[in-house]
């Protein structure tokens, strides 16, 4: 049996292709992608954190501010009066003379626990009052 081959310019047939194939290169990106998106909110879960001191500068004042302050045996109180926590709401209502939109400022004992703190911060979320600060001692950074 013989071959014959076309006559004529045969080049033409076995020209090798310039072009890329980016098939492969798409399969892996997307593979690539999966991975981080699988693996990327993995690397941020229970990691410990050391928070620093605030070197923020002091901000002003208001004239008459109300104060929050939550004391090491978890009574509440604003003002200078301590204030029960089922009566918290109309209590600071009648400090704010009803006005929700002026800042309430939250004081804490360093001992209480985060969740006493959050308890208190959604009592005040709940009763209309939004704007929050958390008070906190100055360092000497802060001072210079």
């Amino acid at each position: 049996m013989a071959m014959r081959l076309p006559s004529g310019s045969s080049t033409d047939e076995f020209d090798v292709l310039h072009e890329i194939n980016v098939t492969p290169f798409i399969d892996v990106m997307l593979v690539l992608l999966i991975i981080f998106m699988v693996a990327a909110p993995l690397a941020t879960v229970d990691i410990g954190v050391n928070l620093p001191a605030s070197t923020a500068s002091e901000q002003p004042r208001p004239d008459k501010p109300v104060f929050v302050t939550i004391k090491s045996d978890a009574t509440i109180a604003i003002g200078e009066t301590i204030v029960p926590r089922g009566e918290l709401s109309s209590a600071l209502d009648a400090a704010t003379n009803g006005h929700k939109d002026e800042t309430i400022f939250v004081r804490g004992d360093k001992s209480i626990s985060y969740g006493e703190l959050m308890e208190v911060m959604n009592v005040l979320r709940d009763t209309g009052h939004l704007k929050l600060a958390l008070v906190g001692l100055e360092t000497q950074a802060a001072k210079q």
